[in-house]
């Protein structure tokens, strides 16, 4: 039997859909959220990212949610956090994204750690699919000028990696590799900085100001920054809400407004402000150790949007 527009009684709800008469009140799915992890952790660890993903699929139902692998396996992702060149990382990831299908309408994205800053980049550097909003968890917007803690359960890596930093982060060779070098910030030798990071220096526009970074950037609904108020990691931590030490100091802080990034509006952050779409939070509690309480009233509301 063929259902038509003219069908009455019992065959009316099934006429108002063929219709489309009840197309304004189409349930739409939620927005899809692509996690990044943080240093000496994988896509998929129980206790955290994988907790994680967990959380966020019970809260929002229906939510369709990537956890970034970088490389082809768990120890290779634990890996690349560490001897894996980030813009080649970077690089890896907008492909992962452009041929995710789920993700062709816009996605959520929220990096812990230093996948904060590489999920600013995807942001930055790969605008298709859209990223919408950004929530950054104790990421590093400005760098580090420190290696106090050195996170997961791999001694020999950790080992490693400090005494490359020791031997030069700027050195080019240590560069082309070592992930945390190529966020390393030294407030004391700036130049240096901007010349031989090959990372951190590029989507911050140290030297020059790449129009497509700002436009991208400021394209994002929210871009959210988590700031650990007792982090025991991260120096210095106003880096999680882009702020840094002076030039010429290893002491003195200055938060995001007094910086020339932001007075010279060099990444759109000045405006983004102006517009309300940055939004500064805090969990007075060391690197990463928030509750699941403080993460569903505090981020769950973005990743919702």
């Amino acid at each position: 039997m063929t259902i038509t527009c003219t069908k009455m009684a019992s065959y009316m709800l099934v006429s108002f859909v063929v219709c489309g008469l009840f197309a304004p009140f189409a349930l739409t799915s939620p927005t899809p959220l692509v996690i990044w992890h943080g240093m000496g952790d994988s896509c998929c660890n129980p206790l955290s990212m994988g907790s994680i993903k967990s959380m966020v699929e019970e809260q929002v139902k229906g939510i369709y949610v990537r956890s970034l692998e970088i490389g082809s396996n768990i120890i290779e992702d634990t890996e690349n956090g560490f001897l894996m060149n980030v813009n080649k990382q970077v690089t890896m990831v907008c492909d992962k994204l452009a041929k995710d299908t789920k993700l062709a309408n816009g996605y959520n994205a929220i990096g812990f750690s230093q996948g904060g800053q590489f999920l600013r980049a995807v942001a930055q550097r790969c605008p298709n699919p859209p990223m919408l909003n950004l929530i950054s968890v104790g990421g590093q917007h400005q760098g580090v000028y420190g290696f106090p803690h050195c996170p997961g359960d791999n001694s020999t890596l950790c080992d490693y990696v400090r005494k490359l930093l020791n031997l030069g982060a700027y050195n080019s060779y240590v560069q082309s590799f070592l992930v945390q070098a190529e966020y390393w910030h030294d407030p004391l030798n700036e130049e240096e900085y901007k010349k031989a990071s090959i990372f951190l220096a590029d989507i911050n526009q140290e030297n020059v100001v790449n129009q497509t970074y700002k436009t991208n950037l400021m394209k994002l609904k929210k871009f959210v920054m988590v700031m650990f108020t007792e982090d025991t990691m991260v120096e210095p931590r106003e880096s999680e809400w882009f702020g840094f030490y002076k030039p010429g100091s290893g002491t003195e802080l200055q938060d995001l407004r007094n910086t020339t990034l932001y007075t010279e509006d060099r990444l759109g952050l000045k405006e983004m402000d102006s517009q309300g779409k940055l939004v500064f939070l805090t969990s007075d509690t060391d690197h990463l150790q928030f509750s699941k309480e403080w993460f569903t009233k505090n981020l769950i509301p973005y990743i919702k949007e």
